[in-house]
């Protein structure tokens, strides 16, 4: 009798897990279907990042690259977004230049999703919406919002330490799955190095001048709303935050860090001949302090309890009941990568770089960021 009551309840606990099963399955396969980004007119090729490194042809960590090519002499860019899938300015930003950008002089390479892996997944434990839903002018328009790390499935297990290959230095187990601890990759490394070593390589084969890697960091960190650069980019991040201060957008300019390595505007600046840039916004959706999230919090920027720590003087950035909304955010994002080219073309004439066709600021703030989609 015991027997046959224990094989009902095996038989029930199985069936109820197998029906869990077929109710997220649906759910993580969209989740690696990739996100519609549609070809705007400056684009005049597109690429995959293994076609830099064949070894991840085939894989999560493969990508797309849109090479928009003046056909004029000039400097070549990269903007990479997405290097952390929680981060959503820096990919729409990305998105923002592949739909609408046009090269006016040298050639601009776009990576929407540097680490596409990031976007099959969220953080778990965070409740985080999957999708970013924008009525565009060419209609709905939805994007997979992921996490700060590599997906698990891509890349296990973490280990207790992780010690960054080229330097040694040691952090969190969790860091060997973010990309912007990776740099600048390995060819027989983790998932997660090969990604790094495979955008490194296309810096070092299409002779690229600038990076800019574009972030979201949470209004109560330190270095948030702010260029970092190494310091052979110096001279054209100063000169692009001052661009920027007569246009009335303020951002921070801080050095690369000598002793942090892993991260893009580092190790790129030094692996390789680029000047290598890193962009962060406000986002309350990164920060620890705030309620419950949802991709309404996520796209408008607002948060009560970011209301509070600003009235306790605890946030980094100020913060009204306005927030740092998605079109503000992406509006630094996107007047940032204009002035870092003209800064970059001023520096050297001789191999100018720059992008029309581009919403400013200004237009972002008025009509939002759908108009643009």
């Amino acid at each position: 009798m015991a027997v046959g009551r224990n094989t009902t309840v095996s038989l029930t606990i199985a069936g109820l897990a197998l029906g869990v099963v077929a109710a997220v399955i649906p759910g993580y396969v969209a989740a690696r279907q990739g996100d519609l980004i549609r070809k705007g007119p400056g684009v005049s090729e597109v690429r995959r990042l293994s076609d830099w490194f064949p070894a991840i042809r085939g894989t999560s960590g493969d990508t797309d690259v849109y090479v928009l090519d003046s056909g004029k002499p000039g400097a070549a860019g990269l903007v990479l977004g997405g290097t952390h899938g929680n981060e959503p300015a820096g990919y729409m930003t990305a998105i923002l230049i592949v739909e609408n950008a046009v090269p006016a002089s040298g050639r601009v390479l776009v990576v929407p999703h540097a680490n596409p892996s990031s976007v099959t997944h969220t953080d778990y434990q965070e409740a985080s919406p999957r999708v970013l839903e924008f009525q565009g002018a060419s209609g709905r328009r939805a994007f997979r919002y992921g996490s700060r790390a590599t997906n698990p499935v891509d890349q296990w297990p973490d280990p207790d330490i992780y010690v960054h290959a080229a330097s040694g230095q040691q952090l969190s187990g969790a860091e060997t799955r973010n990309l912007n601890r990776a740099y600048p990759g390995r060819p027989d490394g983790t998932f997660t190095e090969r990604i790094a070593y495979a955008i490194a390589s296309l810096i070092r084969a299409e002779r690229v001048d600038v990076v800019i890697d574009l972030h979201e960091a949470s209004p109560e960190y330190p270095v948030v709303n702010a260029i970092v650069a190494h310091e052979r980019a110096m001279p054209v991040a100063s000169a692009a935050v001052l661009n920027l201060e007569f246009d009335d957008i303020k951002i921070g300019l801080e050095p690369s860090p000598k002793n942090l390595r892993g991260l893009s505007h580092r190790e790129l600046g030094d692996a390789t001949e680029a000047l290598a840039m890193l962009c962060e916004t406000s986002n309350v959706s990164q920060g620890r302090l705030r309620g419950a999230t949802d991709a309404r919090q996520v796209i408008e920027g607002t948060d009560d309890k970011y209301l509070r720590a600003a009235g306790l003087g605890r946030l980094a950035v100020p913060f009204d009941e306005k927030g740092w909304p998605m079109k503000q955010r992406v509006g630094r994002h996107a007047a940032s990568v204009i002035s870092i080219l003209a800064a970059y073309t001023s520096t050297y004439p001789a191999k100018p770089i720059s992008v029309t066709g581009l919403p400013s600021y200004a237009e972002l703030m008025a009509r939002g960021l759908e108009p643009y989609l």
